[in-house]
């Protein structure tokens, strides 16, 4: 007896019998009689009356659970925890913010990559292996002697060398076209044209090149820098002069020289013109009087020569037009496409074992978009008696096909492998 007492003092009673609900009438429902907790309801109790009951009773659970170190409850209540989940989804409505990603994570993943490419730049070695590598070749160059000379370096690209490695003709050609216009840019004269001044602008003048000679002392390699050096003078009355020096950047060895004639066109009539009073006010404060080459050849271009002999070949190339590339803002062929042409009736042999040494050039029109152009070429060999080297020298004609000429020229040749005697000249800033 006393074992019994003190038994149902530490242990509660066992529950009373839960009420016996009627079999279903259905398998998985309950009949519509009996609420959740297996009492009959009323017959005339309304479906609120029965959900209030039921949070109730839900309630009620839920409170006599008994919390753990002031937590949430130990036992779980999933029917509960459903409810208030789906109660809290329904007060957040949908946004967008609440649909982007983890902003953490996006975060942690750049600076990873940061960081990972950080290390990689570092372990890279990027100290240039030459010196002249840290020349500005994307500039646009300066005004040097007082504002009389201007200078720009170029470099070497890898889709301006030939067969033998070496930049074309064409490519230091482009270079001193190049500096002459930003030579105007930089002083503050480059108008609406191509290289015309404002006051030629306003006139439809534009300058036009009649003569050219260039002497080629070396050709550069890929990767090489140049400095190009141009200034302007006076050419008698109506014309203008300009001059280049073409130096490498690093050793100062000499790589061409070259002098032009300039002349100024209508752009409507097509015609030379005179040099306006104006425009020579523009120009002349930039005039510098220096020559860059001493020794010019002024020796005058004969015609196509009907000359036969055991030292002259004639070589002809027919048929070449010009392309829309070719053409320049002021709708006629480019100068330096002329050399090319010029070069395209030379033969082969002469290409391959020799290069070109020097050049002069007589313009004697323009040239549009719809000619169609001829190429002669008269090669003459020379042998040297002191050193008993073959020489070549070649008298050439442009002209269209309808007979009147574009351009006359000269070109003496040297074999590869030969150089001149280097003239090494320090740059003066």
């Amino acid at each position: 007896m006393a074992g019994s007492i003190a038994a149902s003092a530490f242990l509660p009673g066992s529950p009373a019998p839960a009420a016996a609900v009627p079999p279903k009438s259905v398998l998985g429902e309950r009949p519509d009689s009996l609420d959740v907790r297996g009492i009959a309801a009323k017959p005339g109790s309304s479906s609120s009356s029965s959900a209030a009951a039921l949070r109730a009773g839900k309630t009620r659970t839920h409170a006599a659970i008994p919390k753990v170190n002031g937590g949430s409850s130990a036992l779980a209540d999933p029917e509960h925890d459903t409810m208030s989940s789906s109660s809290s989804s329904s007060a957040a409505p949908r946004t967008f913010y609440n649909q982007l990603p983890d902003w953490s994570m996006l975060l942690a993943a750049i600076t990873t990559i940061f960081l990972a490419a950080e290390k990689q730049w570092t372990l890279l070695d990027w100290k240039p292996k030459r010196p002249d590598m840290l020349t500005d070749t994307f500039g646009f160059g300066r005004m040097i002697h007082e504002g009389l000379m201007f200078r720009q370096n170029f470099s070497i690209r890898s889709y301006e060398i030939g067969a033998d490695r070496t930049a074309s003709i064409e490519t230091l050609m482009n270079h001193l076209q190049e500096t002459a216009l930003n030579h105007v840019k930089s002083a503050g004269l480059l108008g609406d044209g191509f290289g015309s001044t404002p006051e030629m602008s306003k006139r439809d003048l534009f300058w036009v090149v009649s003569q050219m000679q260039a002497i080629v002392e070396r050709y550069p390699c890929w990767g090489d820098t140049v400095e190009v050096d141009t200034w302007v003078g006076a050419h008698g009355k109506n014309g203008m002069r300009r001059d280049w020096h073409i130096r490498d950047s690093v050793t100062g060895h000499t790589i061409l020289k070259a002098t032009s004639k300039w002349v100024m066109m209508h752009k409507l009539t097509r015609r030379l013109a005179r040099i306006p009073d104006e425009v020579r006010t523009e120009i002349e404060p930039y005039f510098f009087e220096h020559a860059s080459i001493v020794d010019e050849d002024n020796r005058k271009l004969p015609k196509l020569p009907d000359i036969e002999g055991a030292n002259v070949a004639k070589y002809v190339r027919t048929g070449l037009t010009p392309r829309w590339a070719d053409l320049d803002i002021n709708q006629h062929v480019n100068n330096v496409k002329y050399i090319g042409w010029i070069l395209e009736s030379a033969p082969i042999s002469i290409l391959e074992k020799h290069e070109l040494a020097s050049i002069v050039l007589d313009y004697k029109r323009e040239c549009g978009r719809d000619s169609v152009l001829q190429s002669h070429t008269t090669v003459y060999t020379d042998c040297n008696k002191h050193s008993g080297q073959t020489t070549l020298h070649c008298e050439h004609l442009l002209c269209l096909e309808s007979g009147p000429t574009i351009v006359k020229a000269r070109t003496m040749w040297r074999p590869k492998g030969t150089r001149p005697q280097e003239n090494i000249i320090p740059s003066s800033s």
